[in-house]
């Protein structure tokens, strides 16, 4: 699934991948849910913080 992304995204790419609104993209990255860093004002989220993030989200069957 996340083989056609470069290794940094942006945050138009996370909302696509999460299916979200910008707004939620933008508040997981400041609550520091998913680690990522600014260049300038764009933020850079590195692929494997977002796998981390999916994988630490997955709710195990009970």
């Amino acid at each position: 699934m996340l083989e056609n992304y470069n290794d940094i995204l942006e945050i138009e790419d996370l909302c696509e991948i999460l299916n979200i609104g910008k707004n939620w993209g933008y508040r997981l990255l400041a609550e520091q849910k998913i680690q990522a860093f600014k260049i300038g004002r764009n933020w850079k989220i590195p692929k494997a913080s977002l796998v981390n993030y999916i994988l630490s989200e997955k709710k195990m069957p009970g």
